[in-house]
């Protein structure tokens, strides 16, 4: 979503004026009508001035009666993908997003979603993991270096989140980190600014976040370096600021199957029967949005896994949240997991 979609805010008692100073200013070639705590009363563009203007109004009377009162609107759920469908085939290049009680949260425009703009917000990457799992594989490469369609898994994130607009990367090393600092360097390579925090010891998948510094100064995102995911990490953040979390946790449905027939009873009485009963329920993916704030809740040097932090998080009765992720996700933790990345990257060659 745009950043400056509050520029585009107008009360309901706007004169036509008011609103065409207010689309020179915004340049979003959109207008959105609010009541109150911002309910979204209706939209207006400059092609339904025109037409109130052709049909003898002032520009000093009222926007009522030019007010579009049922505009298409999404929700901060919906994908970019359906979004841009949304806007192809109903032939328009903005979009207000509203939440439950249909307040303005946010709006997409078609360039933002075709051309993400540049991203301030840092992308903390931990990429210390020993990969014990993947050997000998990793024997003398860090597991982040393990290559995947001609390069670097690691390489992989930096690229798709560069191409969502983020430029500035701190990568979190340990393991043969002196090569991953060999091969990315400052990242002026890929046009992106590449920090690093070193790890004298393994601190878990949370615990080498009390070494940023500076700490950022807005909601930054944080991902395993072994994780390739089709995932937008842009839409994530959104999601994260849209919901006033503390802490966004991406997530996966993972389906399992009993093997089993299974008997259902009340004491020593059978109730009933479930065959082969299929269990969802959602899984880590690996990947964050965090408030600055929660890095106050980090001792330096401290072992600490993500899961503890959300749950330091929820013990100060702080909002965290899950973004149900569909894209395609793959935790490259093992060796088979490594020849399915390999054979799906080989087969989009």
């Amino acid at each position: 979503m745009t950043n400056n979609w509050k520029k585009t805010l107008n009360p309901e008692t706007a004169t036509i004026t008011e609103v065409i100073r207010n689309l020179d200013e915004s340049m979003m070639q959109i207008a959105l009508v609010i009541k109150s705590e911002g309910y979204l009363v209706g939209t207006l563009t400059d092609g339904d001035i025109r037409r109130g203007l052709l049909q003898g109004l002032d520009l000093n009377n009222s926007i009522k009666k030019i007010i579009n009162y049922e505009p298409l609107v999404v929700t901060p759920e919906m994908s970019r993908e359906t979004v841009l469908q949304l806007m192809q085939i109903n032939k328009i290049h903005q979009l207000p997003v509203v939440d439950e009680n249909r307040c303005v949260v946010g709006l997409h425009t078609w360039n933002e979603l075709v051309t993400p703009g540049i991203r301030s917000n840092v992308m903390v990457i931990m990429a210390g993991g020993q990969g014990t799992r993947l050997r000998p594989h990793t024997e003398n490469c860090p597991k982040p270096l393990l290559p995947v369609g001609g390069k670097p898994m690691l390489e992989h994130i930096i690229e798709r989140a560069k191409a969502e607009g983020f430029h500035n990367f701190i990568l979190s090393v340990y393991y043969l980190g002196h090569m991953i600092e060999e091969y990315f360097g400052d990242g002026s390579k890929w046009q992106v600014n590449i920090d690093y925090v070193r790890e004298e010891q393994p601190m878990g998948t949370a615990g080498a976040l009390s070494l940023l510094n500076p700490c950022p100064n807005e909601p930054f995102l944080v991902s395993n370096g072994d994780v390739l995911t089709d995932v937008h990490y842009g839409e994530l953040l959104d999601f994260h600021s849209s919901h006033s979390a503390t802490a966004t946790m991406a997530v996966r449905q993972h389906e399992w199957q009993h093997p089993f027939g299974v008997v259902l009873t009340e004491g020593v009485d059978i109730v009933g029967f479930d065959e082969k009963p299929i269990t969802h329920s959602h899984i880590n993916a690996g990947i964050y949005v965090l408030e600055p704030g929660v890095l106050d809740s980090l001792k330096e040097d401290e072992y600490c896994d993500m899961p503890a932090l959300f749950n330091r998080q929820q013990d100060m009765n702080k909002r965290t949240i899950v973004y149900p992720m569909h894209e395609p996700w793959l935790d490259v933790g093992r060796v088979d997991d490594l020849h399915r990345a390999r054979q799906k990257h080989s087969s989009e060659d």
